[in-house]
């Protein structure tokens, strides 16, 4: 456990003396923002890493047919990282090639439980490399080691557990329906979970005896194709998983590809809009998990302070970096001042800085691009009008960093309450009834996630009921768990990936 240094004054002794009337007056969280904290770096010199990455293809790494590669970088630091393979067409069509031969050959006809020795074999190898795993995630997309560490490995490899344990259960999950696989499924993930999300697509697809060729986000392909190795070295029949890099042209090449029979997407909206119109009329089913603006919505009868630590989780401590981010708080009138002057000690309180070290509550942003957009929306905020605080916290010189920041009195039409940002940033609006708040919370065009914080189960049930978020938390935030289906209404997408429901779009009747 890492130190704690504080330098107190005589003053802050006297503050915190007994008198007559009190025993002893408990510090308020400004007290503690000028502590330091020895830093707890987590060492990477367990971590195996090439200079160089190829294509996962057929069961091995091959050099790219453009011979071209691209480099990358640790966003906390600026530093090149590795060189990573630049798909095209042929690297594409060689992958579905490969999958699909693997599909009609060898996986399809493997009985399940079969099926279910080999993932299950990846999740423990997970279990075995997770801390490799938790400090590449981290190098290669800024987020705290603490996250990679407690939150994106442990959930990938459950997700491979899971789904593992459905492999020779279909007849069950489906019955009197008789499931078969559909054959290739051709996915594209983000940068926010890169292995989380790699787990999330490929443990279903193989459980129902598809075959996968997963291309992952150009900034944060190391992971992927760590999880390549171990697939490897699984022993999984080759071309039944296959892994290529690249930038948009590669995700088109997949998502067009005539041997491809699904496309799972997560991303961007506009992103999610092409691949629609590019597989209308072709027969190819799609799950879409897109954007997202959640409100998390406080009421007066919360628990105000578990509100708060739910609120800073929601959209503070991940950067703002997932699609369900609590982004738009909503509280109610006659708490707003208490929760707001909470809310703002706590934000003191956060440390930004290198995602390595244990103590960081907020480590980089992925890319300098997306930095360059946060920055953009937070002029945008000011010239809208909305009130912004931000910590005070020092940012660190290197790297792309962002302070959490506060947005107060905005409206409806305000962009920062109807677009997603992807930042550590906090719209805040206020609201009088039940009725309000549902309409605020759900007029915007998207609808993925939200929560509510009240002692009420009744008020509890009765938002749920009407809210359109394809997820609602109540009391807590972005707590995930492989058998719970998650995805989105409206121009948040379609399809669910979790649970029972995550196997629904991999087969066909």
């Amino acid at each position: 456990m890492a130190a704690a240094v504080a330098a107190t004054t005589s003053s802050d002794i006297n503050s915190m003396s007994t008198s007559s009337t009190k025993r002893s007056a408990v510090p308020s969280l400004s007290f503690f923002k000028d502590w330091t904290y020895v830093p707890a770096p987590e060492s990477s010199d367990h971590i195996h890493l090439k200079d160089q990455y190829g294509l996962f293809i057929n069961g091995e790494f091959v050099r790219p047919h453009s011979k071209r590669y691209f480099d990358t970088i640790n966003p906390a630091t600026e530093k090149k990282i590795a060189e990573i393979a630049d798909a095209d067409e042929k690297d594409v069509d060689a992958a579905v090639t490969a999958a699909a031969n693997a599909s009609a050959k060898i996986w399809k006809r493997m009985p399940g439980k079969e099926r279910s020795k080999y993932i299950y074999r990846i999740a423990r190898m997970i279990q075995e490399r997770a801390r490799e795993f938790a400090v590449i995630e981290t190098m290669d997309g800024g987020k705290p080691i603490r996250e990679s560490r407690d939150v994106d490995v442990p959930l990938a490899a459950n997700h491979f557990f899971y789904y593992a344990g459905w492999a020779d259960k279909l007849d069950y999950a489906f019955p009197n329906r008789r499931p078969q696989p559909l054959g290739v499924a051709g996915q594209i993930i983000p940068w926010n979970f890169p292995l989380l999300m790699a787990a999330w697509k490929i443990a279903p697809a193989l459980a129902c005896g598809n075959t996968v060729v997963l291309k992952p986000a150009e900034t944060t392909s190391l992971t992927a194709l760590k999880l390549a190795e171990i697939i490897q070295e699984s022993g999984l029949p080759a071309g039944v998983v296959n892994i290529v890099t690249g930038f948009g042209k590669t995700g088109a090449a997949i998502v067009n590809h005539p041997g491809v029979n699904k496309v799972a997407f997560t991303g961007s909206t506009d992103v999610g809009k092409i691949i629609q119109k590019a597989i209308a009329g072709t027969g190819k089913k799609a799950t879409l998990e897109l954007g997202g603006k959640a409100a998390n919505i406080v009421f007066d009868d919360a628990p105000i302070d578990q509100a708060v630590e739910g609120i800073v989780n929601g959209i503070f401590f991940n950067q703002g970096h997932v699609c369900c981010a609590g982004s738009r708080l909503l509280v109610q009138e006659g708490v707003a001042e208490i929760v707001i002057r909470k809310l703002k000690d706590r934000m003191e309180t956060l440390i930004v800085g290198d995602p390595m070290d244990k103590n960081t509550d907020i480590g980089a942003i992925n890319s300098k691009e997306q930095l360059k957009k946060i920055n953009e929306y937070i002029s945008i905020g000011v010239n809208e009008g909305a009130e912004l605080y931000q910590s005070s916290c020092t940012l660190p010189s290197k790297g792309f960093f962002c302070k959490p920041t506060l947005f107060l009195n905005t409206s409806q039409s305000h962009r920062l309450v109807q677009e997603e940002i992807f930042g550590p940033v906090l719209a805040v609006q206020t609201f009088r009834t039940v009725e309000e708040a549902i309409e605020k919370a759900n007029n915007i065009p998207y609808g993925l996630s939200a929560g509510i914080w009240t002692d009420k189960g009744s008020k509890i049930f009765n938002m749920t009921s009407k809210m359109r978020a394809g997820v609602v938390w109540a009391n807590t935030y972005n707590k995930f768990d492989p058998t719970s289906p998650f995805g989105g209404y409206k121009e948040s997408g379609y399809g669910r990936e979790g649970g029972l429901h995550g196997l629904l779009p991999y087969v066909q009747w």
